[in-house]
Order: C-alpha cells, then sequence, then structure tokens
C-alpha cells in the first residue's frame, strides 16, 4: 500500500506541473535541443545518426523508446495518432521522464523500508514523498534530460544489490552506466559494498572466523605479530588509522573529518576493519569473483568503450576535459549539508560535533587544524572557472558564482570553515549508521565523480546526495524532516515560478530565454555578467560578456534584471 500511496501523491504535483511547462514551454529548451532530435531520429529508426554534441550515452532515448512502443497500440487504437514517430512529440517525450520520477520515488520507499526496518509504513511514505522533492531531481522531472531516469537506474541497482539480486543488479548498473557514464563509479560503489555484506553473510552463515581461523593456520609468524600489534594500534589509536587512509589524496577532507566522529559509535575502527574485511575476501575470493562478476563485466565493457572512444564523453570533448577540480568536494559538502539543513546546521549537532572534539582536544585539534589546510589548499589551488560557468546567465550557478564566491577574494577563503564544517557534520551522521569502510568508499566514490569534472553543477551532486540521505538516521526526528520538506517545496515554487513566468530575450539571439539550475553544454557567445551597482533603466543599455577575442553585445533584459556589467576578470 506504500508504494502506491508514494506513487499517486508524487503524481499529484507531477501531472499538472508537466502540463503547464508543456503549455508554457512548447518548444524544446537549452540542452533539449540536442535531446529531443536525438530521441526523434531513434523514434524513425536512425539508430546512426549522432548529434556531436551530445556528451551522454543514449540509455534516455532507450527509455523514451520502451515507454512510446507501449502507449503506441492503445493511442492507434483510439486514432490519437496514426504512426508510430507522432507520439515521439516533445510533450510526450517528457512525460516519459515524468513517468520515471514516480518510480524513482517508489524505489526511494522500498529503499527507506529495506534499510529501516523499524521505519512505520505512513513514515516511510512520508519521507519517500518528501525525498522527491529535491530540488535538483524535481525540477529536471519536467524536461527532457538524463537526470531522472540516470537517479532510477542507480537507485534500482542499489536496491536489487540490498536484497542479493546481484545479476539483476548489475543488468541496471550497466543501463545506469549508459544514461550517464559516471554512474559506473556508483556501480564499482554498490558492488564494493554488496560484496562486503556478502563475505559477511557468508562468515555468518558458516559459523566461522575466519579471522581467528586464518591467523592461526598461517605459517607466517611473523604476518601474524605484524597484524596484531596494527590492530592493537588501531584500537588505541584510531583516528591514526583513519589519517593514514589519506594517502587516497582524492577523498583526503573526507577521511580527516571521518577520523574525529566515526570511532565514537564502533570500537573496532577502520584499519582493524579493513584488516578483517581483506581477510575475509582473500578467503572468499572465489566465491566472491562468481556472485559478482557480472559487475566486473560491466566494468570491463566500460573500461574498454573508454579506450574505443578516446575518452568518457561522447561529444563535445574539447569541453569537457578532465581536470583536478578539488574543490568540488567543498562544494557537495556545504550543498549537502544545506539541503538537510535542519540535521546539520541544528544546535543539537554542533553539540554532538563539539562533545567529540572534546574527547581529545589535542589531537581532534591538528586534525581540524589539517582538514582546514587541505580545504584551503582545495579551494586556493584547484577552484576551476570554466567557461561555460561565466558565458552564460541563464543558470543559477552563475549568480553563485557572481555574487557570492566571487564577491570578494576573500569570500571562498571565509567559507573554508564551513566546507570544513559541512564535512564533519555528514560523516558524522552517516557513521551512525553504517560501517567506517562504507563511509570511506562513499567518500571515493563522490571524489571520483565530482572531482574529474570541470563544471560546477548542482545536479551532479544528486546521486551522492541520495545515498547519504538514504544512509543516515536523519529521519529519526520528524519536526526535522517537516522542515526539510517545507524548504524543499518553497525552492521548487520560486525555481519553477522563475522558469515559467520570468522570461527574458537576448537581441544577439532569437528565442526566449528562462533560468534554469544546469550550465548549458553550448552556451550562447554572450550573457550577461551582473554586477554590484543597478543599471539605468532607460537610454543605455548593458553588454553580454563574451570569452576573450570577442567583442561585447547588446543584451535586452528585463528592468529588473538589468545590472551595471564587469569584466569576468574584475572584482565586485
Amino acid at each position: 500500500m506504500g508504494r502506491v500511496a508514494v506513487a499517486a501523491i508524487t503524481s499529484l504535483w507531477i501531472i499538472p506541473i508537466s502540463i503547464a511547462v508543456n503549455r508554457i514551454v512548447p518548444d524544446p529548451y537549452m540542452d533539449e535541443i540536442f535531446h529531443i532530435p536525438q530521441a526523434q531520429r531513434y523514434c524513425h529508426g536512425d539508430f546512426k545518426t549522432w548529434d556531436p554534441m551530445i556528451t551522454t550515452p543514449p540509455g534516455l532515448y532507450y527509455i523514451s523508446l520502451v515507454y512510446v512502443a507501449s502507449l503506441f497500440p492503445g493511442m492507434w487504437f483510439a486514432r490519437v495518432v496514426q504512426s508510430f514517430p507522432e507520439l515521439c512529440s516533445i510533450p510526450f517525450l517528457r512525460s516519459s521522464n515524468a513517468v520515471m520520477a514516480v518510480v524513482c520515488s517508489v524505489l526511494v520507499y522500498d529503499l527507506l523500508v529495506f534499510l529501516r526496518p523499524s521505519l512505520s509504513e505512513k513514515k516511510a511514505t512520508i519521507y519517500a514523498v518528501l525525498i522527491a522533492l529535491y530540488p535538483l531531481h524535481c525540477f529536471f522531472t519536467f524536461l527532457y534530460y538524463t537526470d531522472v531516469a540516470s537517479v532510477t537506474a542507480v537507485l534500482a541497482m542499489y536496491l536489487t544489490c540490498l536484497r542479493r539480486q546481484f545479476f539483476i543488479s548489475a543488468m541496471f548498473g550497466g543501463f545506469a552506466t549508459l544514461c550517464r557514464q559516471t554512474n559506473v563509479v556508483w556501480l564499482a560503489f554498490v558492488a564494493a559494498t554488496g560484496s562486503i555484506s556478502y563475505v559477511e553473510d557468508l562468515c555468518r552463515k558458516d559459523h566461522v572466523n575466519l579471522i581467528a581461523g586464518l591467523v592461526a593456520f598461517s605459517s607466517n609468524v611473523g604476518a601474524t605479530i605484524v597484524l596484531r600489534r596494527s590492530r592493537r594500534a588501531a584500537a588505541a589509536a584510531p583516528a591514526a588509522a583513519i589519517i593514514a587512509a589519506t594517502a587516497v589524496v582524492v577523498a583526503a577532507i573526507t577521511v580527516v573529518a571521518a577520523s574525529v566522529g566515526s570511532c565514537s559509535v564502533d570500537p573496532c575502527c577502520l584499519m582493524n576493519e579493513i584488516c578483517d574485511l581483506s581477510l575475509m575476501f582473500w578467503h572468499l575470493k572465489w566465491n566472491v569473483l562468481v556472485t559478482f562478476f557480472p559487475f566486473l563485466l560491466v566494468l570491463v565493457a566500460f573500461v574498454a568503450f573508454v579506450f574505443h572512444n578516446g575518452g568518457i564523453v561522447l561529444g563535445a570533448k574539447e569541453a569537457h576535459v578532465v581536470s583536478p577540480h578539488f574543490a568540488q568536494l567543498m562544494y557537495f559538502g556545504l550543498a549537502a549539508a544545506a539541503a538537510l539543513a535542519p540535521v546539520h546546521f541544528s544546535f543539537g549537532q554542533a553539540s554532538i560535533l563539539w562533545q567529540l572534539i572534546r574527547r581529545n582536544k589535542a589531537g581532534n585539534s591538528v586534525k581540524i587544524l589539517a582538514s582546514l589546510v587541505i580545504c584551503l589548499i582545495f579551494v586556493h589551488f584547484f577552484s576551476v572557472a570554466h567557461p561555460y560557468l561565466l558565458a552564460d546567465n541563464r543558470h543559477y550557478t552563475f549568480y553563485i558564482w557572481r555574487r557570492v564566491i566571487q564577491a570578494h577574494w576573500s569570500i571562498k577563503y571565509f567559507l573554508v570553515p564551513l566546507y570544513a564544517y559541512s564535512w564533519f557534520s555528514i560523516i558524522s551522521t552517516l557513521a551512525k549508521a553504517q560501517r567506517k569502510v562504507w563511509v570511506l568508499l562513499f567518500c571515493l566514490a563522490t571524489a571520483a565523480v565530482l572531482i574529474p569534472t570541470p563544471l560546477i553543477e548542482f545536479r551532479y551532486f544528486t546521486i551522492p546526495f541520495y545515498f547519504l540521505i538514504l544512509n543516515s538516521r536523519a529521519e529519526d526526528n520528524s519536526i526535522k524532516w517537516m522542515l526539510i520538506g517545507i524548504i524543499y517545496s518553497s525552492i521548487n515554487i520560486f525555481v519553477m515560478l522563475m522558469f515559467l513566468f520570468c522570461p527574458f530575450r537576448w537581441d544577439h539571439e532569437p528565442g526566449i530565454q528562462r533560468f534554469i539550475w544546469l550550465i548549458p553544454w553550448e552556451p550562447a557567445g554572450t550573457a550577461s555578467l551582473p554586477g554590484s551597482r543597478p543599471g539605468p533603466t532607460t537610454g543605455s543599455q548593458p553588454f553580454t560578456f563574451k570569452p576573450a577575442g570577442h567583442a561585447p553585445q547588446p543584451l535586452s533584459v528585463p528592468v529588473y534584471q538589468q545590472r551595471r556589467v564587469v569584466d569576468a576578470g574584475d572584482r565586485t
């Protein structure tokens, strides 16, 4: 009954908003100008033509084909359409994402029930509906983008892996990779966490203490002594064991943050877990290899694709060059904590973190200082301002970058303590519900997805955020969840009103422009760069920004959007 309720409730807002979007925005907008024609080619049976501006694989188009094929018999019988391609109109293609959003909300419900067996059906229903309101996920429900299909496929992969349906899980993982290439990282994450649970279950079923057995039968006495000493050291100084994991640079800040809070839950800390699991995996290596072989096949196929394609992205490779964008970790930490602000930015959470720090003031002070230094290094040396970020004023990231991060040269450094606090809070919350190894793997997967990405795209945060919210205990407090629901609803209303009812025009480019979350793949050659002072309402026009080598062009925007325009390199 819970699944039906979740699907019905989410449909109550998805259907009317979808109708409104299709009436007010009937033409393809922004990146839809690439996706919709490509899907329509597939509907006509043309699988050979590929738009070179599309960077993602055709998973979304396959979903649309199946969806349209399921509707065609009824539509043809009712004489609504006479041919299959007629159903591949913009509203029908967009509606495929609406259906996927409903399926996604049901998957969230199933995951909540599985991960929190003590949660009542009523609470699980409410929490699933509220998670479906997550603004970045909710907005793209109404447009033809890969985001909703990508999230749905990843959650289906995760759920089936938790249910020990590993072959089906690998199939969903392969399809998730067909929707977006970076999902291969989440496939590896799900396979790794699933294999850990698998070997632990085997050990429990066989009633065998594999660690003790391996140590007792080990002929290498020296190795046994070293193992025991390492365990004693880990038990005596668990923080040092976690800090040792910072050898993986991409997760440095997250692992340092984990060193404060994670060991307060379970006396068996990270290094001890890694040693135990390593021995378990070695003893059961053939069982694990056979069971998780489908995941390995997908990974091998993906590696082959990368070699054949000459890179990860399919098109527009020159604009999607891999870069060491370590600051992305900082942005995600703050964005994820802000999305759960009643949980992470509360006096109760701050008090918990303070109590954890007080347990070992000297040691934890050093670790906090180390985390701040790492954050400063990431922000100073590894902040990437992609040309697309600066060249288009239709996305919210543009305004956050210009009016917050670049408002003054010192702002990005003043945000560092907030970044560090966000990660400390996230790690401590996760560590209450998950093993230390799980938390470490989550940090590594998040880093592997975000760091190579030069664009600051909030929608890239959606999948790691879903893993975070599903695997933490934030849902135990109903009042905080109610506040989260109010925040999400307010943001969704504001963003949708701005998108539908606050359009503007550019003189240099035809068509109506609208505010949206994402950065376009091929932004218009010009865009206004708002400054700090209001511009004149008559007698002059603001100018748009073009990358170096291009002359500015006039821009026509509503009076309430006019601002003094500054060069991208200026400080305001």
